[in-house]
């Protein structure tokens, strides 16, 4: 972002304030002038200790409005299970062959589904997986026999969450193209689903805060009321 367009940014938001959903939506909308479509970005905090390992929150959540773009889908499976992968629109399909692009370093998706049958030979190639956040998991359903819903579910945006060292979820959540309605759509949907998974221990206010954003555009802090109810 250049220097003005960043300083006329800041002039039209109040960084300080709390604002409805409806107004961060409009104020977010409205600061996206950027000559490409920039992706629409949800910041919550929450009240957990993340290095208390019953306190992690990750998960996954369907967005009503979809992202705006489409992920590349790979899935592990073999026999009938590929052929589902196959026609509900898996861009990539394999075992053992693509276990070995993968050692090779040929990693074009950014989604990894596997049938639980196949977790040995994906267990081979975790060291690579791990780091770049692509390894199936049971939690996030892309371990799973019903491969076919998976990948249609990432097709169709969904979109995974894990929080941070800090405590906070991050994650993408739509296009500042869209309408106002679909972004608030999104937004509600994806803190409504991280309500869902406040752990047992956790103690206190769980949704501390929530900011929205987008790629080149200034944060926006959000009443968690006006989300949630």
């Amino acid at each position: 972002m250049t220097g003005k367009r960043l300083k006329k940014a800041y002039e039209a938001v109040d960084t300080n304030k709390v604002y409805s959903l409806d107004e961060a939506v409009a104020a977010i909308k409205a600061g996206a002038t950027a000559k490409f479509d920039e992706t629409v970005d949800i910041a919550v905090q929450l009240g957990i200790d993340p290095k208390q390992s019953d306190q992690m929150v990750r998960g996954a959540v369907s967005l009503p409005a979809g992202t705006g773009k489409t992920l590349r889908v790979a899935v592990f499976a073999k026999g009938p299970k590929a052929t589902e992968a196959k026609e509900a629109g898996a861009d990539i399909v394999g075992d053992d062959d693509l276990m070995n692009d993968i050692l090779a370093g040929k990693i074009d998706f950014q989604r990894l589904i596997a049938t639980p049958d196949m977790m040995g030979v994906v267990g081979r190639v975790g060291k690579i997986l791990g780091p770049k956040g692509l390894m199936p998991n049971p939690k996030l359903g892309t371990v799973t026999m019903d491969v076919a819903g998976a990948v249609k579910a990432a097709k169709a945006g969904q979109v995974q969450f894990r929080a941070d060292a800090a405590g906070i979820v991050h994650a993408g959540i739509g296009k500042a193209s869209f309408e106002a309605d679909k972004i608030k759509d999104n937004v509600v949907a994806f803190v409504k689903n991280l309500a869902a998974l406040k752990p047992a221990s956790s103690s206190g206010v769980f949704l501390k805060q929530v900011a929205l954003s987008t790629t080149q555009g200034v944060g926006v802090k959000v009443s968690v009321s006006s989300i949630v109810g």
